[in-house]
């Protein structure tokens, strides 16, 4: 692929300028964007098309880790070009119709089109509609493809995400549906599975036989910041669960696919879904707990109150913080507990995936010996930092201390030569050349909802409160205590 035009829609917005131009910029600097991309940006703002490329060249200069190139910033925005309209409008799909065959009967560019819909949910079919009653997403005889990312979340129930899929395919062939989750490009979760299928020691011990119990982490300590008005509306159940922390679970919990290919990655993750139950059976909502922070400080800054947020409901039940307990229904994971979590305004900023094994036999240490040690714990890191500890216990060097837990650890900065990703690198340069392996399927997304289904229904209406810098709400440890457990201290930076 030597070409192609990429057309952004909410190409203004806050994602664009913190997200998917780093990106883009990151592509272009290691040699993986297509030669020849034209970039083309639709918003509603009144823009000039050279006033659009300044705004993108100082959301790069402000977002990018290091003072851009020169060189790669003139390649990446040399040939921008900027479409003025509201999405609902058909004037709009036809300036850009326009547009693109301007860029395409100059030679500019080939026929090959992605486009990116950087929009709240409820666009997508509407854009979508647009899209293909202008033919611009028809493929046809050396046309060249046509392809479509539509960011999640997708849907926020069962029912409007099996909707949102319909009208979705209504107008487009499936193959050209690209549903993104950033999580699912970074390399710490990629990872999972390399360090699962890829190493002989770990595949035999991933089992019930072996693991007592899994924790999926994903900690924030920013607030809704200025998404109230979306957040109200959703919560961290809707927002989080069904998809970065699903795809830490699929990655955890799903069989060996056949092969890594799209079909069967997919296949293997919409199974897994198929098989998440709430781990009381009868009474799921033992199994949920929902917090929503109050005023505190995380760090230096002082936190307000999630109810003083800017559109927020001051009498607001919408949950900031979310812990399930629920079960794999597969003989792989019978019996074996799931904890999941994830939260804003906590203590720390923290997502990752730990696995702790059985307890060793110890009848044959002494009573004292045996006390001090600890079970194995295989924490898989994904952010900020991205690696993988191991929690072992050794013989102490200390001729009074006969053993004690150590950590080893293997950290991605140690060992490759990565420039700093913001996750959406290989998802995109995926799309462009059409591997969808790292996407997700109409059927994993709504395999997601039905597993996510009872504990929405569960949930209740008052959430329980947690000061603002804090771990989240105290009563996240009815779900680990009824089985002995304990949630790992998000504070914590080893495999402890």
């Amino acid at each position: 692929m030597s070409s192609c035009s990429l057309v952004i829609f909410g190409a203004t917005g806050d994602l664009v300028r913190r997200l998917l131009l780093p990106a883009l910029y990151n592509l272009a600097a290691t040699d993986l964007l297509p030669a020849r991309c034209t970039l083309v940006g639709v918003a509603r703002e009144r823009l000039s098309g050279e006033a659009f490329r300044r705004s993108l060249a100082d959301a790069l200069r402000l977002h990018l880790a290091g003072p851009p190139d020169q060189r790669v910033m003139r390649r990446l925005l040399g040939s921008v070009r900027y479409v003025i309209g509201d999405i609902d409008s058909p004037r709009t799909y036809g300036q850009l119709a326009s547009a693109l065959m301007s860029i395409e009967d100059h030679g500019e560019v080939s026929a090959d089109r992605l486009f990116y819909l950087a929009l709240p949910p409820m666009m997508f079919a509407t854009v979508a509609t647009h899209l293909a009653a202008f033919g611009l997403t028809a493929e046809r005889e050396r046309a060249g493809w046509r392809r479509v990312i539509v960011e999640k979340p997708f849907g926020v129930s069962v029912d409007s995400a099996h909707a949102l899929n319909q009208e979705l395919t209504d107008v487009l062939e499936p193959h050209q549906i690209y549903r993104i989750d950033h999580y699912l490009g970074k390399a710490s979760v990629q990872n999972i599975q390399t360090l699962r299928f890829g190493n002989g020691i770990f595949e035999p011990l991933w089992s019930r036989d072996y693991v007592d119990n899994v924790q999926i982490t994903v900690a924030e300590t920013v607030t809704v910041e200025r998404r109230g008005r979306f957040y109200d509306a959703t919560g961290a159940l809707r927002d989080m669960v069904p998809n970065h922390l699903f795809q830490l679970l699929a990655a955890v919990a799903m069989e060996p696919p056949a092969r890594l290919d799209a079909a069967s990655v997919h296949a293997a993750k919409t199974t897994l879904f198929d098989a998440v139950r709430p781990a009381s059976a009868n009474d799921p909502r033992h199994d949920i707990v929902r917090g929503q922070y109050r005023s505190g400080s995380v760090g230096d800054a002082s936190i307000v109150a999630y109810r003083d947020t800017p559109d927020v409901d001051a009498a607001s039940t919408t949950e900031t913080y979310v812990a399930l307990r629920l079960r794999v229904a597969t003989p792989r994971w019978a019996d074996v507990p799931f904890y999941l979590r994830t939260g804003k305004a906590l203590s720390r900023a923290r997502a990752e995936v730990a696995i702790t094994f059985r307890r060793s036999p110890t009848m044959m240490f002494p009573d004292e010996q045996a006390q001090r040690l600890e079970a194995n714990v295989l924490v898989l890191e994904v952010a900020p930092e991205e690696g993988v500890g191991l929690r072992l216990n050794a013989k102490s060097a200390d001729p009074l201390r006969a053993v004690d837990s150590v950590d080893m650890r293997f950290d991605y900065r140690d060992y490759f030569d990565a420039f700093r990703a913001v996750g959406y690198e290989k998802l995109i340069h995926d799309c462009m050349v059409g591997d969808a392996t790292l996407f997700q399927s109409a059927a994993m997304v709504e395999a997601a909802w039905r597993a996510v289904a009872p504990f929405v229904d569960a949930a209740g209406t008052e959430p329980s409160f947690y000061a603002a810098g804090t771990e989240g709400p105290p009563e996240a440890d009815t779900l680990t205590k009824p089985d002995g457990r304990r949630w790992r201290p998000i504070t914590e930076g080893d495999a402890r």
